[in-house]
């Protein structure tokens, strides 16, 4: 492989990189709303640099080696703990990027990078605060997010028209599984 062409497969590994973070909602959700305080752009930005860096320095990384780097820049930087099932999906992506850029396979990462964009929704959380009643008859507050993705300007109901974004594992908690002492009780659809 030629130097030019070395250094045009990582400049595509880059952008498919961020193609990838910036597609993610959980990440999208986090730096609108400020979880990563005053500089959470900045440090999106950072991010994808990050993670391209991170696959650069370890050549033969498993799933959930990404997985859980992902998980703690996203703890550590943005507060926020992504229990969504989209952890594995980012994940399996970046890992798909980093074989292609390996090989020198620049038109896959073009194409994969394009078709990620393609996908992007928009997503808005917004807080939503119940009122729950405890045994003692006291109300206590309940602070939630709703999420409402966008898909081409559309509102789609909280679901980005991904095929692998939902399945069967896929969870939802509802208010009558909020029990005493703040304990949820999170069951799987089927």
């Amino acid at each position: 492989m030629m130097a030019g062409a070395g250094e045009d497969s990582r400049a595509l590994f880059g952008a498919g990189v961020r193609a990838a973070l910036e597609a993610w909602p959980a990440l999208q959700i986090a730096v609108e709303n400020g979880f990563g305080g005053v500089h959470s752009q900045e440090k999106a930005e950072w991010l994808g640099g990050a993670v391209e860096e991170y696959f650069l320095r370890n050549a033969d990384l498993e799933l959930d080696e990404v997985e859980d780097f992902l998980g703690e820049l996203m703890t550590n930087e943005f507060d926020t703990v992504v229990e969504d099932g989209s952890l594995p999906q980012v994940s399996q992506q970046l890992r798909t990027m980093f074989h292609h850029f390996q090989r020198g396979d620049g038109a896959a990462l073009k194409e994969m990078a394009s078709h990620i964009t393609e996908r992007k929704c928009k997503v808005r959380a917004t807080a939503v605060t119940t009122a729950r009643e405890t045994d003692e008859d006291d109300a206590d507050s309940v602070e939630e997010m709703e999420v409402t993705a966008m898909n081409d300007g559309a509102a789609t109901d909280g679901v980005c028209l991904q095929p692998e974004s939902s399945g069967p594992d896929s969870q939802t908690i509802k208010e009558e599984d909020i029990v005493e002492d703040g304990w949820t009780i999170v069951r799987r659809k089927k």
